[in-house]
Protein backbone atom coordinates (compact mmCIF):
# COMPACT_ATOMS: atom_id res chain seq x y z
CA UNK A 1 0.00 0.00 0.00
CA UNK A 2 1.78 3.19 -1.13
CA UNK A 3 1.89 6.20 1.26
CA UNK A 4 0.89 8.56 -1.48
CA UNK A 5 4.04 11.00 -1.65
CA UNK A 6 6.91 10.89 -3.74
CA UNK A 7 10.60 11.11 -2.91
CA UNK A 8 10.61 14.76 -4.70
CA UNK A 9 7.33 15.88 -2.36
CA UNK A 10 9.05 14.66 0.51
CA UNK A 11 12.30 16.27 -0.07
CA UNK A 12 10.19 19.80 -0.55
CA UNK A 13 8.64 19.20 2.54
CA UNK A 14 11.66 18.34 4.15
CA UNK A 15 13.02 21.50 2.71
CA UNK A 16 10.30 23.45 3.57
CA UNK A 17 10.46 22.17 7.33
CA UNK A 18 13.99 23.37 7.18
CA UNK A 19 13.43 26.37 6.24
CA UNK A 20 10.86 27.15 9.60
CA UNK A 21 12.97 25.58 11.62
CA UNK A 22 15.81 28.14 11.10
CA UNK A 23 13.14 31.01 10.57
CA UNK A 24 11.53 29.67 14.40
CA UNK A 25 15.02 30.03 15.77
CA UNK A 26 15.96 33.59 14.62
CA UNK A 27 12.89 34.15 16.26
CA UNK A 28 13.27 32.84 19.23
CA UNK A 29 17.07 34.07 19.93
CA UNK A 30 15.43 37.52 18.82
CA UNK A 31 12.39 36.89 21.76
CA UNK A 32 14.51 34.93 24.76
CA UNK A 33 17.05 38.01 24.54
CA UNK A 34 14.56 41.09 26.02
CA UNK A 35 12.25 38.20 27.40
CA UNK A 36 15.83 37.29 29.77
CA UNK A 37 16.46 40.68 30.32
CA UNK A 38 12.83 41.89 31.37
CA UNK A 39 12.97 38.20 34.05
CA UNK A 40 15.88 39.76 35.35
CA UNK A 41 15.05 43.30 36.31
CA UNK A 42 12.21 41.97 37.83
CA UNK A 43 13.81 40.19 39.97
CA UNK A 44 16.13 42.81 41.05
CA UNK A 45 12.93 44.59 41.30
CA UNK A 46 11.41 42.16 43.56
CA UNK A 47 14.94 42.00 46.04
CA UNK A 48 14.98 45.53 46.47
CA UNK A 49 11.10 45.46 47.39
CA UNK A 50 11.57 43.05 50.31
CA UNK A 51 13.66 45.33 51.55
CA UNK A 52 11.22 48.03 51.63
CA UNK A 53 8.99 48.26 54.60
CA UNK A 54 6.25 51.01 53.10
CA UNK A 55 2.69 50.33 52.73
CA UNK A 56 2.37 49.97 48.87
CA UNK A 57 5.19 47.33 49.05
CA UNK A 58 3.22 45.01 49.15
CA UNK A 59 0.58 45.46 45.98
CA UNK A 60 3.68 46.41 43.79
CA UNK A 61 5.00 43.12 45.14
CA UNK A 62 2.19 41.11 43.70
CA UNK A 63 2.25 43.02 40.50
CA UNK A 64 6.23 41.99 39.93
CA UNK A 65 5.15 38.27 40.85
CA UNK A 66 1.95 38.61 38.18
CA UNK A 67 4.30 40.06 35.21
CA UNK A 68 6.96 37.19 36.21
CA UNK A 69 4.34 34.66 36.07
CA UNK A 70 3.14 35.98 32.58
CA UNK A 71 7.03 35.90 31.56
CA UNK A 72 7.33 32.62 32.18
CA UNK A 73 3.86 31.88 30.55
CA UNK A 74 5.44 33.62 27.11
CA UNK A 75 8.99 31.39 27.94
CA UNK A 76 6.68 28.36 27.99
CA UNK A 77 4.95 29.43 24.74
CA UNK A 78 8.05 30.06 23.43
CA UNK A 79 9.58 26.63 23.74
CA UNK A 80 6.34 24.60 22.27
CA UNK A 81 6.34 27.27 19.28
CA UNK A 82 10.10 25.95 18.45
CA UNK A 83 9.02 22.01 18.69
CA UNK A 84 6.25 22.79 16.67
CA UNK A 85 8.51 24.50 14.11
CA UNK A 86 11.17 21.40 14.34
CA UNK A 87 8.99 18.56 14.42
CA UNK A 88 9.32 17.83 10.69
CA UNK A 89 12.87 17.27 11.28
CA UNK A 90 13.29 13.34 11.74
CA UNK A 91 15.98 10.94 12.25
CA UNK A 92 14.66 7.84 11.38
CA UNK A 93 15.70 4.05 12.55
CA UNK A 94 13.80 1.18 12.22
CA UNK A 95 12.47 0.07 14.90
CA UNK A 96 9.58 -2.13 17.27
CA UNK A 97 6.64 0.61 17.93
CA UNK A 98 5.59 -2.34 20.43
CA UNK A 99 8.91 -1.49 22.56
CA UNK A 100 8.57 1.95 22.15
CA UNK A 101 5.15 2.30 23.12
CA UNK A 102 6.12 -0.09 26.50
CA UNK A 103 9.22 2.09 27.31
CA UNK A 104 7.11 5.42 27.37
CA UNK A 105 4.36 3.39 29.87
CA UNK A 106 6.98 2.67 31.83
CA UNK A 107 8.50 5.93 31.92
CA UNK A 108 4.68 7.67 32.70
CA UNK A 109 3.63 4.73 34.93
CA UNK A 110 4.37 6.66 37.92
CA UNK A 111 2.77 10.08 37.03
CA UNK A 112 -0.11 8.17 35.50
CA UNK A 113 -0.34 6.79 38.91
CA UNK A 114 -0.03 10.10 40.75
CA UNK A 115 -3.02 11.39 38.82
CA UNK A 116 -5.32 8.46 39.38
CA UNK A 117 -4.91 7.45 35.97
CA UNK A 118 -4.71 3.83 34.79
CA UNK A 119 -2.94 2.78 32.22
CA UNK A 120 -4.16 -0.48 30.03
CA UNK A 121 -1.98 -2.07 26.88
CA UNK A 122 -3.36 -3.94 24.44
CA UNK A 123 -0.36 -4.13 22.18
CA UNK A 124 -0.65 -6.48 18.84
CA UNK A 125 2.34 -9.43 18.59
CA UNK A 126 3.01 -9.35 15.47
CA UNK A 127 3.64 -5.54 14.64
CA UNK A 128 6.11 -5.44 11.46
CA UNK A 129 8.78 -2.61 12.25
CA UNK A 130 8.71 1.00 11.70
CA UNK A 131 10.84 3.72 10.93
CA UNK A 132 10.74 6.23 13.30
CA UNK A 133 12.35 9.39 15.17
CA UNK A 134 12.22 7.90 18.65
CA UNK A 135 12.54 10.89 20.27
CA UNK A 136 9.93 13.02 18.56
CA UNK A 137 7.54 9.83 18.60
CA UNK A 138 7.86 10.41 22.59
CA UNK A 139 7.36 13.50 22.07
CA UNK A 140 3.93 12.83 20.19
CA UNK A 141 3.14 10.49 23.17
CA UNK A 142 3.99 12.92 25.50
CA UNK A 143 1.62 15.55 24.01
CA UNK A 144 -1.40 13.23 23.65
CA UNK A 145 -1.27 11.44 27.53
CA UNK A 146 -1.21 15.29 28.38
CA UNK A 147 -4.15 15.83 26.33
CA UNK A 148 -5.62 12.85 28.12
CA UNK A 149 -5.34 14.24 31.63
CA UNK A 150 -6.79 17.56 31.07
CA UNK A 151 -9.87 15.68 30.10
CA UNK A 152 -9.37 13.39 33.22
CA UNK A 153 -8.77 15.39 36.12
CA UNK A 154 -10.42 12.90 38.84
CA UNK A 155 -8.45 10.32 37.00
CA UNK A 156 -9.63 7.48 34.48
CA UNK A 157 -8.09 4.90 31.96
CA UNK A 158 -6.05 5.50 29.54
CA UNK A 159 -5.66 2.54 26.90
CA UNK A 160 -2.88 2.60 24.37
CA UNK A 161 -3.32 -0.44 21.62
CA UNK A 162 -1.13 -1.26 18.88
CA UNK A 163 -2.71 -3.20 15.40
CA UNK A 164 -2.38 -3.99 11.94
CA UNK A 165 -4.90 -2.41 9.34
CA UNK A 166 -4.75 -2.25 6.21
CA UNK A 167 -1.28 -3.06 5.65
CA UNK A 168 -0.31 0.04 8.24
CA UNK A 169 0.66 0.15 11.70
CA UNK A 170 -1.73 1.80 13.71
CA UNK A 171 -1.33 3.17 17.40
CA UNK A 172 -4.69 4.22 19.38
CA UNK A 173 -4.30 6.23 22.47
CA UNK A 174 -8.19 6.02 24.26
CA UNK A 175 -8.88 7.58 27.09
CA UNK A 176 -12.37 7.61 29.00
CA UNK A 177 -12.37 11.45 29.78
CA UNK A 178 -14.75 14.23 28.79
CA UNK A 179 -14.86 13.86 25.30
CA UNK A 180 -15.50 16.76 22.66
CA UNK A 181 -17.86 17.74 20.89
CA UNK A 182 -17.79 17.90 16.89
CA UNK A 183 -16.74 21.42 16.70
CA UNK A 184 -14.15 21.22 19.19
CA UNK A 185 -12.91 17.87 16.81
CA UNK A 186 -13.02 19.67 13.64
CA UNK A 187 -10.09 22.14 15.35
CA UNK A 188 -7.94 20.42 18.00
CA UNK A 189 -5.27 20.22 15.05
CA UNK A 190 -5.00 23.95 14.12
CA UNK A 191 -2.14 25.69 15.80
CA UNK A 192 -2.88 27.62 18.28
CA UNK A 193 -6.53 26.34 19.14
CA UNK A 194 -7.09 25.46 22.88
CA UNK A 195 -9.65 24.84 25.03
CA UNK A 196 -7.44 25.30 28.21
CA UNK A 197 -7.32 28.42 29.90
CA UNK A 198 -3.67 29.68 29.34
CA UNK A 199 -2.58 26.86 26.93
CA UNK A 200 -0.82 28.04 23.44
CA UNK A 201 -2.57 25.35 21.21
CA UNK A 202 0.58 24.00 20.37
CA UNK A 203 0.59 20.51 20.84
CA UNK A 204 -1.50 18.50 18.99
CA UNK A 205 -0.50 20.36 15.98
CA UNK A 206 2.75 19.36 16.85
CA UNK A 207 1.95 15.68 17.23
CA UNK A 208 0.02 16.04 13.13
CA UNK A 209 2.98 17.62 11.89
CA UNK A 210 5.52 15.13 13.73
CA UNK A 211 3.06 12.60 12.22
CA UNK A 212 2.77 13.47 8.75
CA UNK A 213 6.30 14.20 8.67
CA UNK A 214 6.37 10.02 9.03
CA UNK A 215 4.14 9.44 6.30
CA UNK A 216 1.53 8.92 8.67
CA UNK A 217 -1.90 9.58 9.54
CA UNK A 218 -3.32 10.94 12.56
CA UNK A 219 -7.42 11.08 13.67
CA UNK A 220 -9.40 11.53 16.42
CA UNK A 221 -12.91 10.11 17.68
CA UNK A 222 -14.39 11.90 20.31
CA UNK A 223 -18.16 12.53 22.07
CA UNK A 224 -18.72 14.67 25.01
CA UNK A 225 -18.83 12.25 28.58
CA UNK A 226 -17.84 8.96 26.21
CA UNK A 227 -14.21 10.14 25.76
CA UNK A 228 -11.44 10.15 23.06
CA UNK A 229 -9.48 8.04 20.64
CA UNK A 230 -6.78 9.39 18.87
CA UNK A 231 -5.37 6.66 15.59
CA UNK A 232 -2.29 6.83 14.30
CA UNK A 233 -1.27 4.81 11.69
CA UNK A 234 2.25 4.32 10.36
CA UNK A 235 3.38 2.97 7.09
CA UNK A 236 6.04 -0.01 7.93
CA UNK A 237 9.36 0.56 7.73
CA UNK A 238 9.46 -2.12 4.07
CA UNK A 239 6.93 0.84 3.04
CA UNK A 240 9.13 4.04 4.02
CA UNK A 241 12.12 2.66 3.10
CA UNK A 242 10.71 2.52 -0.75
CA UNK A 243 9.02 5.82 -0.43
CA UNK A 244 11.93 7.59 -0.08
CA UNK A 245 13.92 6.31 -2.81
CA UNK A 246 10.93 7.48 -5.04
CA UNK A 247 7.81 5.37 -4.51
CA UNK A 248 4.90 7.07 -5.56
Amino acid sequence: MSSGISNSERERLQAMYAEIATLAGGLAHEIRNPLSTIGMNLELLAEDIDEETSPNTHRMKAKIQTVQRECRHLEEILNEFLQFAKAGELDLVEADLNALVQDFIDFYQPQAADKSIDISPHLDADLPPVAVDQSLLRQVLMNLVQNAEQAMPGGGLLEFQTLVRNGRVELELIDNGSGMDERTVSKIFNAFFSTRSGGSGLGLPTVKKIVEAHLGTISCESEPGRGTRFTISFPHATMSHDTSKGGA
